[in-house]
């Protein structure tokens, strides 16, 4: 007796398209309802997506593993003085505190090339599992490129234009925040970097590029440090990032996918 007799569920014609995607597909069916496991797979992974979202940084231990790049780290919050606040006042998450502010007032160093930023956003999660290894290979990278760099800081409740609240006191050419992405059901913990040309209060999204999925199961760490120096040579050549700043790199065309079924 074959499985499908045995459980009950019919097969599904894209079955074969599963080893390619995590994407909710092919999910089965039991009459006209979708089988009993992908029922509870789907409340899992909705309970994950939910967790990121009041996740928390583990300020500690990223900062040990950010020190590895021999840059100093400073720790610093926006307005947003917990997960609710931020939720509920996406403005505050935009802001730095005040305590914050007159750190970097005190930092009193040269504008830099490139500043990093490392924020929570709405996964934690995605920051602990993927920043330290891509912002330690990004540091290398920038060095031998010849650039340089501010102090690593990593912003408790922030958002991404908290890029340019910081933007306004170190004065960096560029600047780049990774934050945690917004969970999706099979993606819950997603990094995003956002990348913004000459950072200062006022800008709006269409002057940042966003390199996004950033995670082992979308887009490894060095795929996305690639595109990052990418972006960065060419956002310094032309003196802008946004929409006027294309990632042309070849599509890698080594890659064959499947046919859909009928």
């Amino acid at each position: 007796m074959d499985e499908t007799k045995k459980t009950g569920t019919e097969a599904d014609d894209w079955e074969p398209l599963k080893a390619y995607t995590n994407a909710r597909i092919a999910l089965g069916k039991t009459g006209i309802s979708i089988p009993l496991k992908e029922s509870l797979q789907f409340r899992l992974a909705h309970a994950h997506a939910k967790d990121a979202v009041y996740s928390q940084l583990n300020v500690p231990e990223l900062q040990a593993t950010l020190s590895k790049t021999g840059l100093p780290v400073y720790c610093l919050k926006s307005k947003a003085e917990n997960r609710d606040m931020y939720l509920q006042r996406p403005d505050f998450g935009r802001l730095l505190s005040t305590d914050s502010v007159q750190r970097l007032q005190q930092l009193n160093t040269p504008p830099a090339d490139v500043c990093l930023i490392i924020a929570d956003g709405l996964s934690a999660t995605a920051i602990m599992k993927n920043a330290g290894s891509v912002v330690q290979l990004l540091v290398k990278k920038v060095h031998q490129a010849g650039f340089s760099l501010a102090p690593l800081l990593v912003i408790e409740q922030g958002r991404v234009a908290i890029t340019d609240a910081v933007g306004e006191w170190l004065r960096p050419r560029l600047a780049i925040v990774f934050i945690g992405e917004r969970p999706g059901l099979s993606s819950f913990d997603s990094m995003g970097a956002y990348i913004t040309y000459a950072p200062q209060p006022g800008l709006t999204d269409e002057r940042r590029n966003c390199i996004s999925n950033i995670r082992e199961q979308g887009l490894p760490p060095e795929l996305a440090v690639d595109k990052l120096m990418y972006l960065i040579q060419a956002a310094f050549r032309m003196q802008l990032t946004g929409v006027a700043l294309k990632d042309n790199n070849a599509l890698d065309t080594s890659v064959v996918y499947p046919q859909l079924p009928g």
